[in-house]
């Protein structure tokens, strides 16, 4: 969505095209952040832009993983991040859903 000069990507799951999801929650986070730079690029922004991150995993555990392809992805734009361990996310096989804001100007 775009409002102005802000971009919003919300609720990314790391869902494949063909419905599938990968068991590894790194896997799962590169997946999501694939998803936000095409849905960023669609709306006229770039990861580069990125200015704030929302990461919700269902396990302590995954942090690790999940903050690795944070940085990965996010280097450059280096943006305010939160990460939330919550109970369940919609698709129990999900173990990441992402967000994310840019701003263009």
């Amino acid at each position: 969505m775009r409002v102005g000069d802000r971009v919003l990507v919300a609720g990314t799951a790391p869902i494949w095209p063909d419905g599938s999801v990968d068991p590894d929650p790194y896997v799962q986070a590169k997946r999501c952040f694939a998803i936000i730079t095409s849905a960023l690029e669609d709306a006229g922004a770039s990861v580069e832009q990125v200015v704030r991150t929302r990461m919700f995993i269902t396990d302590p555990a995954h942090g690790e993983a999940v903050g690795r392809a944070h940085g990965e992805v996010m280097r450059a734009a280096r943006p305010a991040a939160t990460m939330v361990v919550v109970k369940a996310l919609l698709d129990e096989r999900w173990k990441v859903e992402i967000e994310a804001e840019a701003v263009t100007s």
